[in-house]
């Protein structure tokens, strides 16, 4: 059990993360990969991404392992939204003292069902060649694992983004708190989880950056080892569409294509860049939620938007995919046209 304490302090400095963290969504990526688990959410992307696996992968499978430790310098404090290349950057930049503690910490691990990679040692010494032979491997992982993948992991981080900070605005950061059940227990002023050992956080007015990952599955992470000086990262699953992987960028074709003729849908789909519920929609646009369904329900089979059911609303938002279709486009006004 994951028991996170909060002060009064910590309440007015909880935030949630606007978009996916590289480094966190390719860790949990490569752990995923390794197992069979969550066969609903990623069982299409490793029937796509496993053919290809080399000499990349089973280096990351051996320094991340998908059961016991992890080394949390693979995942360090990101600030703003930098690049992937910037975030390797930090990974290679790791001072290397904290490398032999992290690696030390690996190769002691009893739950490890992959051997240490042979580079492990030169790593713990900060040895140059070992460190670009490790950003190569992240570099090419990427590339070939998540890169394909990254708008519409994205666009789901997106939407959980846009239901948190409705949830925010009905309840504050209690109600954001609440927003997260049954994955995480909030009673005041302790929020919980399932977790694989006994672990109390005290948080002790540093607040709390919840990060919502894509490949982050069954239960929430945090880091190991918590800084003092830097806000606690608490990294929570986000609710997947199904056969995401599967899916191609081009939508709107054929009878799809037909279906999304007419002001109203257009007019939709530029109000839900910023998230709306069904009944939001049906009142700024005069028409029944029924109707406000039925409009949603076909963007949504064309890849334009998402749905997020969350306790007694749907949350809209869109894609990529429909982000660009506005952009070829006029603007929309709102009307009562069907």
């Amino acid at each position: 059990m994951l028991r996170v304490h909060f002060t009064p302090e910590d309440l007015a400095r909880v935030r949630v993360a606007a978009a996916p963290d590289p480094l966190w969504e390719l860790t949990n990526s490569v752990q995923v990969l390794a197992t069979d688990e969550s066969a609903l959410a990623y069982g299409e992307w490793r029937r796509l991404v496993r053919p290809g696996r080399g000499p990349a992968d089973v280096l990351l499978a051996g320094l991340m392992p998908s059961r016991g430790y992890a080394p949390d310098f693979f995942t360090p404090a990101l600030s703003g939204s930098p690049d992937l290349d910037s975030a390797i950057d930090t990974v290679l930049s790791t001072p290397r003292a904290v490398l032999r503690e992290d690696l030390a910490s690996l190769a002691s691990s009893t739950e490890r069902s992959h051997p240490l990679p042979a580079v492990t040692r030169a790593l713990a010494d900060g040895d140059a060649n070992a460190l670009r032979h490790l950003g190569t491997a992240l570099h090419t992982y990427h590339r070939r694992a998540l890169a394909p993948h990254w708008p519409h992991i994205r666009a789901q981080v997106n939407a959980d983004v846009a239901v948190r900070s409705r949830a925010v605005l009905d309840g504050g950061a209690d109600g954001l708190l609440t927003s997260f059940a049954p994955l995480l227990r909030w009673r005041p002023p302790v929020l919980e989880a399932a977790y694989p050992v006994d672990r109390d956080v005290r948080l002790g007015g540093r607040g709390l950056l919840l990060q919502p990952s894509f490949f982050c599955h069954q239960r929430p992470v945090m880091l190991a080892e918590l800084h003092a000086d830097l806000t606690p990262v608490l990294v929570h699953p986000i609710q997947h569409t199904p056969d995401w992987a599967g899916a191609r960028g081009a939508c709107g074709q054929g009878a799809e294509l037909a279906a999304l003729l007419g002001r109203t849908r257009a007019a939709i789909l530029e109000d839900v860049v910023t998230g709306r519920t069904t009944g939001e929609l049906a009142r700024r646009f005069g028409i029944s939620a029924a109707a406000a369904s039925q409009h949603t329900a076909v963007l949504r089979r064309a890849g334009l938007l998402l749905s997020m059911r969350r306790n007694k609303y749907v949350v809209h938002t869109i894609t990529p995919t429909g982000l660009a279709l506005l952009a070829g486009v006029p603007a929309s006004r709102p009307t009562t046209d069907r």
